[in-house]
């Protein structure tokens, strides 16, 4: 085959698997329960995960890993549509079966990776497969060279053709997305009204809240907050059929609607939570206002048994966390099924309906979103989604602190006093002291804004004397037990990053 041949083969492909796919896409989008292929294999990826990977991925990609996945799958089926499009040339029966291979993967990734409905399934995939081989067919026919058919003419109806097919399956894969993001936002802006609280957080002391250009606000909105989850597009849950079930060691099963939820005491607290997967001086950490029901009460309504070592709470989609029962029970530790965040109905991307906010653990043995079930069992006889993937099976967040400004952006600073500011946290421990330390000279305190409590972290200002040239600038927090943030690097697997932030600087 010439070098002509086999690219016009491999845009036949490529079109016809771009159009499959955007009609697989849409269909997910116009009828509920039809999973999203992509969303689908990427569940699957996940699923298969070899130790370490997640820790790689949000390394490389951080906040966008989901994003990075997304495009690679896309970027695969284009690959092996166009590799389709070249054996179809000379073998256009094994091509079909290869598309046929393509959507049976998709379906068989739903029913294992998402559970997904069989029927709706195997019927969306059936629709995808036959798109994309009459796709293929009738591309592939213009790619072949016709007798008398001046090839000029050829190639124009070839490239013409199969640009509008893959403009068609990019609009309906698009549309298709547009339409499943646009079902879950629907459920999260009709939540009913939630009650006021009988508890409200303190007030947000004097001082807490430094005025310093660049620092992190002492409390974060709501759309500038982290998010890392295994959820691909966010779940659509429906508030009416929505149920929060107690179970397993406990004396009596108890099933809670959304309206019963919200009609226990609810109250406020301000918590800093973070990801595990957070680098040293990373900002996948944040601190807001969570409203919701202690913890402790809904599982008072339940009866713990005794023996009852772990609580296990599981997401709408089967994800699992899971942290030792005394964490909540044998301290005075306000841990919410939260729902609200900073006064507002939780948002969907943070677990509408509702959540935990488990205040000292890392997010991924506490942390649950899109909340559906909350199990009593034995540390020994249930290990969480991360555990079997390397990943420790229990997290409390270790002490850290973080520079927010200055950075090393190729700025140069001025000479003269420069604040040097940032946030410190040791959740449940509370943040005592942070110091800062100017190429590797003594450490030297700095000023702490009022804490709002010991489940929050701090902001921090230092103001430094800078004199022209190079500098590196680090900082480290000493917790309210005394301990020390050391200085020792280790990478956030199994259980959370240590060592000191640090960055480089230019004054001129």
């Amino acid at each position: 085959m010439t070098r002509p041949a086999a690219l016009r083969s491999a845009l036949a492909g490529l079109s016809a698997a771009v159009l499959a796919l955007g009609v697989a896409e849409l269909l997910a989008g116009l009828v509920p329960g039809v999973p999203s292929p992509v969303v689908a294999i990427g569940a699957a990826v996940i699923e298969l995960q070899p130790p370490g990977a997640k820790d790689f991925v949000v390394a490389l990609f951080g906040q966008n890993d989901k994003l990075a996945l997304e495009a690679l799958i896309v970027g695969v089926v284009g690959a092996v549509g166009a590799a389709l499009g070249i054996v179809a040339r000379r073998r256009p029966d094994a091509a079909r079966a290869g598309v046929v291979a393509m959507a049976s993967l998709a379906v068989a990734a739903a029913l294992w990776a998402l559970r997904a409905n069989l029927l709706l399934t195997l019927g969306a995939g059936a629709i995808t497969a036959l798109v994309g081989v009459q796709a293929l067919d009738r591309l592939r026919s213009l790619a072949a060279p016709v007798p008398d058919d001046p090839a000029d003419a050829g190639r124009r109806r070839l490239l013409a053709t199969a640009t509008l097919t893959g403009l068609v399956g990019v609009v309906a894969g698009t549309l298709g997305r547009s339409m499943l993001a646009g079902r879950a936002q629907a459920q999260d802006q009709a939540a009913i009204a939630i009650p006021p609280s009988i508890e409200p957080a303190n007030p947000i002391p004097p001082g807490a809240a430094l005025d310093v250009p660049g620092i992190t606000p002492l409390v974060v909105p709501n759309d500038q907050f982290y998010r890392i989850d295994t959820a691909l597009i966010v779940p659509s849950v429906d508030l009416g059929s929505w149920r929060l079930t107690i179970r397993g060691m406990v004396d009596r099963e108890v099933v809670l609607t959304f309206e019963e939820l919200v009609d226990l005491p609810l109250i406020e607290r301000y918590v800093t939570i973070a990801c595990v997967s957070n680098e040293v001086g990373g900002d996948l950490v944040g601190n807001a206002k969570w409203t919701g029901v202690r913890l402790t009460d809904v599982l008072g309504m339940a009866g713990v048994r005794p023996g009852a070592t772990q609580v296990v709470p599981r997401s709408v989609d089967g994800w699992t966390a899971g942290f030792p029962t005394a964490w909540v029970t044998e301290q005075e530790r306000d841990a919410l099924v939260a729902v609200e965040m900073n006064d507002e109905p939780l948002p969907v991307e943070h677990g509408f309906p509702a959540r935990l906010i488990v205040p000292g653990l890392y997010g991924y043995v506490s942390a649950t979103k899109w909340l559906s079930d909350i199990e009593l069992t034995t540390l020994e006889a249930f290990d969480a989604y991360w555990v079997p993937r390397g990943w420790a099976k229990e997290a409390p967040i270790l002490t850290q602190s973080r520079i927010d400004t200055p950075r090393g952006t190729g700025r140069v600073l001025p000479t003269g006093r420069v604040p040097v500011a940032g946030v410190a946290w040791a959740p449940e421990r509370g943040i005592r002291a942070v110091e800062v330390s100017v190429d590797d000279g003594p450490w030297q305190p700095a000023r702490l804004g009022a804490a709002i409590s010991d489940q929050t972290w701090v902001q921090w200002r230092f103001d430094w004397d800078a004199t022209p040239g190079p500098h590196r600038l680090a900082v480290r927090a000493t917790d309210g037990t005394g301990e020390v943030q050391t200085a020792f690097r280790t990478p956030p697997a199994p259980d959370g990053a240590r060592g000191h932030h640090s960055v480089q600087v230019v004054v001129g």
